[in-house]
């Protein structure tokens, strides 16, 4: 291996603010742009990827588990999603290079161990994808069915396809305010929901409280329900680890990075507990909509709460929110999934061609491929959107938990060669919380969950949900020990890992700003709108 050492100590840095026309902003190594700002990636940590996985796919869960299964659920996954973040946050920070943690298996670990976890990933992104497809499609034609389903999916194919190919200053600045919009909009329902079970709304009859606790129950299904519940939130999740995936076309990793990684827990705490504990209060988990498949719009328990307080027409408003949070979510997806293939691509993981980026940095043919899992969606067609729903989410749970438990093994390899090569904790930018016992927790969790997650397939067995549960269960070793096989791939001894590769310094380097600043150049006094994202 090359001295890593020697390169990363002869990054100077810029003497002049880089803008969109200087070669600095394009990433040497994998040719992508670095064009995501601080507040990018921190509004992607807060709130993106959210669409209607989690405001449409909880009622499912809610279903299928009732109130209570719904919080432990969240609060569970939450709590390993936590410390998921915490290690890569600290891998991250220290190697913002292409590939992310998929690239960082391979240095760690193996090059074989880097590929089934890579295809994992992509696994994951292509049914959220298909997913999101799905619920914004099945929208328009609760909206109008003159258009039939497979006209409105290949209508946004070719929107989204065409935003992505505009480059990554797009997708940052879209997703940006988008995910504004989303905290507004979540917001909003949660001060519905405190005036709806205190018996504000005009005409209510008497305060809501915690009724459905009560009646039909806090719990669907016993321990049973929880365990369902599980693999709903696993990916309603999924999507907290793609700042790591977007690092390398930040500007400033050094500062975004740990500040997107702190956003995550307010997103565990505000986004994902707040929803499941007013989606508890305000909807029945018994709610003959929650369980039907025929129509994607009434799966909503948003929508369920309001048309049950008296608002009919309030479906059309919780569609409009949930139309605007796929805009996002299949934005994300897309843009997530282009970049892990891309990587994986030029790293030989993956075709070649789809390793290629043009001279804007946008990587289309990597975007194009991505986008064409879309077309799952159109399982809707034969088994409605709920069940379509059902089984994609399946599918990608298992794949989470493998993805997350991997981290968490990278994680303990890395900090073990840290240690082996004489190196101390202080010496890192970010230091993850708690190590090592978050590390060795995230990776117990994950495997057991991978494990346990599709248990209520086998009594009553039935063997259509046993095998959408744990037919991509086997996907990992069998990719790891093929590539291995063929390929002679080898095992990293912990004193021969590279840990200085893949470090790169920031385009806006403290001492670059305060250099513009003394020189009158710029404003030392930022916007209120950038003090108030900042102090966010």
């Amino acid at each position: 291996m090359s001295d890593g050492k020697e390169a990363w100590s002869s990054v100077t840095l810029p003497q002049q603010r880089q803008d969109a026309s200087t070669p600095e902003t394009m990433d040497p190594s994998s040719g992508v742009k670095r064009g995501l700002r601080t507040r990018h990636l921190s509004m992607l940590a807060l709130a993106g990827i959210i669409g209607p996985g989690l405001l449409v796919g909880a009622g499912g869960a809610l279903a299928n588990g009732g109130p209570a299964s719904l919080l432990i659920g969240f609060g569970v996954i939450g709590v390993i999603a936590f410390s998921i973040m915490q290690s890569l946050g600290e891998m991250t920070t220290l190697y913002p290079s292409g590939g992310a943690f998929v690239n960082l298996g391979d240095r760690m670990v193996d090059k074989a161990f880097g590929v089934a976890l890579g295809w994992n990933y992509f696994i994951i992104w292509a049914a959220v994808l298909a997913n999101e497809y799905n619920a914004v499609s099945s929208i328009f034609v609760f909206w109008s069915d003159k258009v039939p389903l497979w006209g409105y999916f290949l209508i946004f194919w070719f929107f989204f396809l065409g935003f992505q190919l505009l480059g990554v200053e797009a997708f940052g600045e879209a997703e940006f305010w988008l995910a504004l919009v989303k905290i507004g909009g979540l917001v909003a329902y949660f001060i519905f929901s405190i005036v709806y079970a205190a018996g504000g709304l005009k005409g209510q009859d008497g305060a809501l409280g915690f009724r459905y606790w009560h009646n039909p129950g806090a719990f669907a299904d016993g321990f049973r329900g929880v365990a369902t519940v599980f693999v709903f939130c696993s990916t309603f999740y999924a999507g907290v680890e793609s700042v790591a995936v977007a690092a390398t076309e930040t500007r400033n990793p050094s500062v975004a990075i740990p500040l997107a990684i702190r956003q995550v827990f307010w997103r565990i705490i505000f986004v994902y507990m707040g929803s499941a504990f007013f989606f508890g209060l305000t909807c029945p988990w018994n709610a003959p909509g929650l369980a039907g498949d025929a129509s994607r719009a009434l799966k909503s328990p948003m929508t369920i709460a309001i048309q049950t307080a008296g608002w009919d027409g309030g479906v059309h408003l919780i569609n409009t929110f949930i139309f605007i949070t796929c805009l996002s979510a299949v934005n994300s997806s897309i843009y997530i999934g282009s970049r892990t293939v891309l990587f994986m691509a030029q790293d030989g993981k993956a075709p070649r061609f789809l390793g290629k980026t043009n001279t804007r940095g946008v990587p289309v043919y990597a975007i194009i491929f991505t986008n064409l899992f879309g077309a799952l969606a159109m399982m809707n067609v034969s088994t409605g959107a709920g069940a379509a729903y059902n089984y994609i989410v399946n599918l990608s749970g298992v794949s989470t938990f493998l993805v997350w438990g991997s981290i968490s093994f990278i994680h303990i390899r890395f900090r073990g060669a840290w240690a082996r090569q004489g190196r101390t904790p202080e010496e890192l930018p970010f230091r993850s919380f708690l190590y090592p016992y978050n590390a060795y927790f995230g990776l117990a969790a994950n495997i057991f969950l991978a494990l346990v997650q599709g248990w209520t397939t086998l009594s009553p067995f039935n063997a259509g949900n046993f095998v959408d549960a744990y037919i991509l269960l086997p996907l990992f070793p069998i990719i790891f020990v093929t590539y291995k096989l063929i390929f002679k791939t080898k095992f990293w001894r912990l004193e021969d890992i590279d840990l200085d590769e893949g470090r790169r310094a920031d385009l806006d380097s403290p001492e670059v700003d305060k250099q513009f600043e003394e020189e009158g150049t710029v404003d030392t006094k930022p916007p209120r709108w950038k003090r108030f994202m900042k102090n966010v």
